[in-house]
């Protein structure tokens, strides 16, 4: 992800939801639909800040995303359509997962100098 591509974030404190997963073998169907639309909602919800992923071949993938507080969180963990994907989720798209959400009170970003 470039760096234009990122979200600028507010200065803390914020919240961060880290949702770490490995799918589960072959995809039983919708997840990608599934995934886009997630993405799609979020950026709708009050209170979304953004959100970085990344993921490898193997489908193991860690996703973050940005909020202004924790009853957006439970707003968006509430959503009609976000709770059927959760439930798809536990019930075929992954092996396992965990979703973890930390009060962010610092956050420091340096934008390098490319090299040539």
């Amino acid at each position: 992800m470039s760096d234009e591509e990122r979200a600028p974030l507010p200065e803390p404190p914020y919240y961060a939801v880290i949702f770490t997963n490995q799918k589960s073998g072959e995809d039983p169907g919708g997840y990608a639909e599934a995934a886009t639309r997630m993405e799609e909602l979020a950026r709708t919800m009050p209170g979304f800040l953004g959100f970085d992923s990344v993921g490898n071949d193997a489908g193991f993938a860690i996703t973050v995303s940005y909020w202004r507080s924790e009853e957006d969180i439970a707003r968006w963990r509430a959503h009609p359509e976000h709770a059927a994907a959760i439930s798809s989720g536990r019930s075929g798209w992954y092996s396992w997962y965990e979703s973890v959400t930390a009060k962010v009170e610092r956050a420091v970003h340096h934008r390098l100098p490319k090299t040539t």
